[in-house]
């Protein structure tokens, strides 16, 4: 790759290199229209709005039977399919028809653009992350037209967006490297998804039979080890519930006292350990909303709307109404970690516990009486330590992955406004 001064456009988007031409996508696109068809009884690809992908390049479809199908837009194979009612278009979803298509054609939700590119001028691909870009697929966005709530995207709009457009050999290049980077997220995917099973899969086989053991019992909670007792949580745990400090009086917030909410928690994914939270107070809303300071690694848990969500924190903090804190009454014969993993393991059994009509909530009362596996403590930590090891695992994943976007939205920025060049070699004109 190679930076090059660019040339200033009309277009308030950007500048374009000099080789490269300012034009309307409707010169390169045509919006495919409906065609006469005849199904008989036979099977068609149907391409539904939640099949239209938000990251990936290609979209999937549905077999259907014809008259299964009430609406639809027609559509071929390479086509670029473009949502256009919100908020899909805001979510970034399209998506191009795969070759190997049945029967080369398929018919998709009335609510997308079908386009067909002008093949001399664009490549589909090219096409594809061009309109994935930010800066060109909010053009659209602010052109939406329509009543709050159904808002669409025009053809006008569409067919008169300014964009660049470099001869093709360059498209390809650009196209392929954006492609090697999508492949390399699309593995890592693949590796997380993995990961995950992996770990729901000891989960399982850890927290029931554990390691080494040949004689097992049925128990409240289920078969588990002879050697383990249950308990009810309030046999071996304090547990409290918090509040939320008066937010009409501004010197209680604001201050460095972590105040954890269950959208603290929810926002980690399968991550355990919080280390910071959207919302602080000050030492005088602690003193004054009769709220507990929690010393680290205290266990907590969502216990209202959204249900059965745990984790810990190295820091102390403090909890609102829709948190629940687990605070060992004897330490020794508790490790924190390994109750996280047991909380997440009976998430849906929790879920059902939950009562109201506003929103679901389990009670503090309810919880107390709950049971739970009481394991010999280097049991517990042995069990915390591996599944541990495979969320240290995943996190690595999940970093990688965060790298690889970032390096695509990059290029994006740089490729395909022409901010940096590529190589063209000769093989590729």
């Amino acid at each position: 790759m190679r930076n090059e001064k660019h040339r200033a456009t009309s277009s308030r988007l950007f500048s374009i290199p000099n080789d490269w031409i300012l034009t309307k996508l409707g010169a390169c696109v045509e919006i495919r229209g409906s065609k006469r068809l005849s199904f008989k009884d036979k099977k068609i690809p149907f391409i539904p709005m939640e099949l239209i992908p938000t990251e990936s390049v290609y979209v999937k479809y549905e077999l259907k039977k014809p008259q299964e199908i009430k609406s639809f837009t027609y559509c071929e194979a390479g086509d670029l399919l473009l949502a256009k009612i919100t908020p899909s278009l805001e979510n970034g979803k399209q998506g191009i028809v795969p070759q190997d298509i049945p029967n080369g054609f398929a018919l998709a939700t009335t609510e997308v653009f079908p386009l067909q590119s002008k093949k001399e001028k664009i490549l589909n691909l090219f096409l594809f992350y061009l309109l994935k870009t930010p800066r060109f697929r909010n053009v659209l966005i602010t052109s939406m037209i329509g009543t709050t709530g159904r808002q669409r995207a025009s053809k006008e709009a569409l067919l008169s967006l300014p964009i660049p457009l470099p001869p093709l050999s360059e498209q390809k290049k650009i196209a392929e490297i954006l492609s090697t980077v999508d492949e390399a997220i699309e593995v890592t995917d693949k590796e997380i998804e993995k990961a995950e099973s992996l770990k729901r899969g000891l989960m399982q086989e850890l927290l029931t039979k554990a390691i080494g053991h040949s004689r097992f019992k049925k128990t409240e909670v289920g078969t588990i080890p002879e050697e383990w007792e249950v308990v009810r949580v309030e046999k071996i745990f304090d547990v409290y519930g918090g509040t939320t400090p008066s937010t009409n009086n501004p010197s209680f917030w604001d201050g460095e006292i972590l105040w954890v909410t269950p959208t603290d928690i929810t926002k980690l994914g399968n991550r355990i350990y919080l280390n910071d939270t959207e919302r602080k107070i000050s030492e005088e809303g602690l003193k004054k909303s009769n709220l507990k300071l929690l010393e680290p690694f205290t266990i907590l848990l969502t216990t209202r709307a959204t249900i059965g969500y745990a984790a810990l924190s190295p820091k102390q903090l403090t909890i609102n109404q829709g948190m629940t804190a687990f605070i060992p009454l004897k330490k020794d014969l508790i490790n924190p970690v390994f109750y996280i993993y047991w909380f997440s393991k009976i998430r849906d059994f929790l879920l059902q516990l939950g009562g109201g009509s506003t929103f679901k909530e389990v009670s503090r009362t309810t919880l107390k009486k709950l049971y739970v596996p009481l394991p010999p403590l280097p049991e517990q930590k042995k069990i915390a330590e591996i599944l541990s090891s495979v969320d240290d695992f995943i996190e690595s994943l999940r970093a990688r992955r965060e790298k690889l976007v970032k390096l695509k939205q990059g290029l994006m920025e740089d490729l395909l406004t022409g901010k940096r060049r590529v190589k063209i070699d000769a093989e590729d004109t």
